[in-house]
């Protein structure tokens, strides 16, 4: 079963719960990849959720999908990383931080042996912190651990943005950075309307201008942040724009795409921040993390990142590596 997909591509993912499941059915419908293995160590529910997609991929595209253990992410060109508990309600993603990492520290090492040159999209929350246990209990290169960050919190920005000035999301270009939670940061001065900066469009052309007060605005950001615990709230989970938002990066990664995505990577330099995984720009492609684009900010934002920065590194001093 770990033998190297010889018909296309590969996707191994560590957990079969919701997450996991969830992505999987979504490769299976967007046609990302030819081959994916569902790995979990209740191996019964990787069986099933494999058998339940497998038996309806005749109205997709053809992939192979199969259950198997951890040695089976042989010949992989991406591992996705979902093992973990998940957030419950009222709990933070930082709430979970050491009791994953603990799951991190046992598994990951020997998927990492037996899937060395895979790129790894790392899911599991805190993903910040997990992304850099991953780095500290492997032999992988920063360049090939990827977590999934902000990717996510930036489509629901833009989304939310969309909604604001009623235009397509397409039309609006807009980031988040720092940490997937509750000290992420929107840099406003990198926001840009039909190709404008957000301070003019919103000046010269926006019907509401002067009428809204920026109140929206403002609460935008809040919005960002609480949107994933606003779903558990309501229905205990969240995994459906979490796939998407996977399925993504990882048809960026495939198609060695070179797009610029805001993942969670370990920093150092940038900002002046150092020894930390925290979203920025990234250029991602076929090997991973390509390149980092590093734009100006303002002075403001520099705080807000360091302060964020500054938050996860709190966390990282009281985990057990």
């Amino acid at each position: 079963m770990g033998e190297v997909s010889k018909n296309g591509t590969k996707i191994s993912i560590i957990g079969a719960g919701n997450v996991g499941a969830t992505i999987a059915y979504t490769f299976a419908v967007a046609g990302t990849c030819s081959e994916i293995v569902l790995i979990d160590i209740n191996k019964d529910k990787a069986t099933g959720e494999a058998m339940d997609i497998r038996q309806g991929v005749s109205f997709c595209y053809p992939v192979k999908i199969y259950s198997g253990d951890y040695a089976d992410a042989a010949g992989s060109e991406i591992v996705v990383v979902t093992l973990g508990k998940a957030r419950k309600p009222g709990q933070t993603r930082l709430d979970l931080a050491q009791s994953n990492v603990d799951l991190i520290k046992e598994i990951m090492p020997g998927v990492a042996e037996a899937a060395p040159n895979a790129v790894y999209v790392v899911v599991s929350n805190p993903v910040d912190i997990i992304t850099y246990a991953i780095l500290q209990c492997t032999d992988l290169s920063p360049r090939q651990v990827i977590g999934s960050g902000t990717v996510l919190d930036s489509s629901r920005l833009r989304s939310l943005l969309a909604d604001h000035v009623h235009l397509s999301s397409k039309s609006v270009h807009a980031y988040v950075f720092g940490e997937h939670g509750d000290t992420a940061m929107i840099p406003w001065s990198l926001t840009n309307i039909a190709g404008m900066e957000m301070d003019e469009y919103c000046t010269d052309f926006c019907a509401r201008h002067n009428a809204c007060g920026k109140t929206e605005i403002a609460s935008i950001l809040t919005d960002v942040r609480t949107a994933g615990a606003e779903v558990i709230k309501r229905k205990g989970a969240t995994f459906y724009a979490i796939a998407l938002s996977v399925n993504k990066i990882c048809d960026v990664i495939l198609r060695d795409a070179h797009s610029i995505l805001t993942v969670s990577v370990l920093t150092n330099g940038r900002y002046g921040i150092d020894d930390v995984c925290l979203s920025l720009p990234y250029v991602v492609g076929g090997r991973g993390i390509e390149r980092a684009i590093t734009p100006p900010l303002l002075p403001g934002e520099i705080e807000q990142l360091h302060a964020s920065a500054n938050a996860l590194k709190a966390v990282l001093k009281d985990i057990n590596f």
